[in-house]
């Protein structure tokens, strides 16, 4: 067996360098942001999410993104999270739905039996479908991850092109909050013999209207 000098060595002499020589600041981040418009960000948003089965509405107003919700959930419960967009639309009043809860175990015990979770969501990638969930006192996390079916309410301006412009936005995401959180689709995996199962860590249904 190789001694650990040995083996050190052997790296550095790799790398062209000498025993105690500094190690060189690393390279400036490189981030590409294409300019994209926003009807061709929606567009490839849509079409990359509806390719994993998860579904999209365009809505034309707050209003109709609260009717289409409405029509969604039919009478099933649901519960939403604190997100103001969520106040805005009217969704927090409809009728089944509950809201503005704060104490964490009542939470998870609303999200383990209800049929629909709805949320907000910080911002959206146009490339690959996913949402962008910061962990808040406005959004828990468990709504979005616990109930069958997840509902995401987004305006359109927070589409984003890709991850290059959202860590533009947020280089460091740990100083804003506990956890960042993409979400690509409904839940999937095919861990058993290779065979595509879906909502089994998460939800298994995924619907993101666009305002």
């Amino acid at each position: 067996m190789m001694s650990r000098d040995h083996v050190l060595h052997k790296v550095r002499t790799a790398l062209g360098r000498n025993v105690g020589q500094p190690v060189p600041a690393p390279p400036s981040v490189r981030l590409t942001i294409p300019q994209v418009d926003i009807e061709t960000r929606v567009a490839s948003f849509c079409q990359r999410l509806e390719a994993l089965a998860g579904k999209t509405y365009q809505a034309t107003s707050q209003r109709d993104a609260c009717a289409y919700v409405e029509n969604l959930i039919d009478g099933k419960l649901a519960v939403a999270s604190n997100a103001p967009v969520l106040v805005e639309c009217g969704i927090t009043a409809l009728p089944n739905v509950r809201s503005g809860i704060t104490d964490r175990q009542e939470l998870r015990n609303l999200c383990a039996s209800v049929h629909y979770g709805i949320t907000g969501a910080d911002y959206a990638l146009a490339d690959t479908g996913s949402l962008v969930m910061l962990s808040s006192p406005e959004e828990a996390r468990m709504i979005s991850l616990l109930p069958p079916a997840h509902v995401a309410i987004l305006e359109r301006e927070r589409l984003l092109t890709g991850l290059d412009e959202l860590l533009s936005i947020l280089p460091r995401p740990a100083d804003q909050t506990s956890s960042m959180v993409l979400i690509t689709g409904p839940s999937r995996t095919a861990d058993i013999e290779q065979i595509l199962v879906r909502g089994v860590h998460g939800p298994g249904e995924i619907h993101v209207v666009l305002i």
